[in-house]
């Protein structure tokens, strides 16, 4: 196992390479267990300004944070009774009505069925951030709720902007309070962070100069770094806690029989394969491949960032990269996401697999007696 891990990293280093991407930390592992962990490549290449990836490099994690901060505090909601995801959004965002808008619910957003458009230039469209969700809330709906699979990062600015109307907190502060403080999450924060040295570098500015520290995402940015699709920072440390978590049967901030409902598809086919927040498999944007279980969901960030687990065997990976530092083209960071996922499933090995879903389910079954 040991010499399958060394030769996974350094596949996993010679594909950054291959594929032009600047830099990225891996780590992989199955129950509790992280199996692997590697840094390669350069955290920024501008000129005066190179740094080599480490292992505790922070990165912009873009759209990660539909996953890792906005589906958990709106499931943490709806454990404790304060929203049901059947709700309509118009019963907390109150100029969220006309047409089939009362239609729409919490889950739709979750699930990305509500018919609103992927996205809006709020920061061309708004003078100021507060106006924001008031034009989200007038955006025309582009197909009839529940009925089209459409990815939508206005949905996830909304279902934000709902966590803030049900908390009275800001989204940053709810996230602290309820996710990362329970979860010891010591270096997951939305920016913008102060200290951009220890930060991957994004996209180069006209200058030359590389965002470091401040959300890639330009609505993000707009909204002072706080959004609910993008705008969260965090390193492979704390992203593998996340995973652990997640598909592990303790209860944590979201009880982990929530989280499984979340990790099934909820959408059919209705040109896409969704889960709650997450991505599952049949979806044209799924990432685990062969040797994964049919359970297994996943997630990505525009700047090069992804995550994929399985609940059923207990694999789990986080890939972060800063692809977007030499431009928007994706198939850079695709070629390393296929090797990654490829190499870890043949790394880890079915008889691994079978040991780690015995494992969940001995957790599971331990879990439901104690609660009879």
């Amino acid at each position: 196992m040991i010499r399958l891990m060394g030769e996974t990293a350094a596949h996993v280093a010679a594909a950054a390479v291959e594929s032009s991407v600047p830099g990225a930390v891996l780590a992989g592992g199955l129950g509790e267990t992280t199996w692997i962990t590697s840094a390669a490549g350069w955290a920024d290449t501008t000129p005066r300004g190179s740094r080599p990836m480490l292992h505790d490099t922070l990165f912009d994690l873009a759209s990660l944070t539909k996953v890792v901060a906005t589906l958990p505090l709106v499931l943490s909601l709806v454990a404790d009774g304060s929203v049901s995801l059947d709700d309509p959004v118009s019963a907390y965002l109150h100029g969220f009505t006309g047409g089939a808008r009362h239609k729409v619910t919490l889950r739709n957003l979750l699930t990305h069925t509500s018919g609103l458009p992927a996205t809006c230039e709020l920061w061309l469209r708004c003078g100021e951030p507060v106006e924001a969700t008031a034009t989200l809330c007038r955006l025309p709906l582009e197909a009839e709720p529940g009925t089209l699979v459409a990815y939508s990062d206005v949905g996830f600015i909304l279902l934000g902007s709902v966590v803030e109307e049900v908390t009275g907190e800001s989204l940053d502060a709810a996230f602290a309070e309820r996710i990362s403080r329970p979860l010891a999450l010591t270096r997951t924060r939305f920016g913008p962070l102060a200290r951009g040295e220890e930060v991957a570098a994004t996209e180069r500015r006209r200058d030359g100069t590389a965002w470091k520290g401040v959300v890639h995402d330009e609505n993000a940015r707009f909204l002072g770094g706080v959004a609910g699709h993008a705008g969260l920072f965090s390193d492979a440390a704390d992203m593998s806690r996340f995973a652990k978590w997640w598909i592990s049967a303790d209860d944590g901030p979201v009880p982990a029989a929530l989280r499984d409902t979340a990790n099934r598809c909820g959408t059919g086919d209705l040109g896409g394969h969704r889960g709650l927040g997450w991505v599952c498999a049949g979806d044209q944007s799924y990432l685990p491949g062969r040797g994964w279980s049919a359970q297994a969901v996943s997630h990505t960030g525009f700047t090069g960032t992804s995550i994929a687990l399985d609940p059923v065997t207990g694999m789990w990976v986080v890939l972060l990269t800063n692809a977007v530092h030499h431009g928007r083209d994706k198939r850079t960071v695709r070629k390393l996401r296929e090797a990654v996922h490829s190499s870890l499933a043949i790394a880890l090995g079915p008889k691994t697999w079978n040991s780690a879903s015995e494992r969940r389910d001995a957790r599971m079954a331990d879990r439901r007696l104690g609660a009879d």
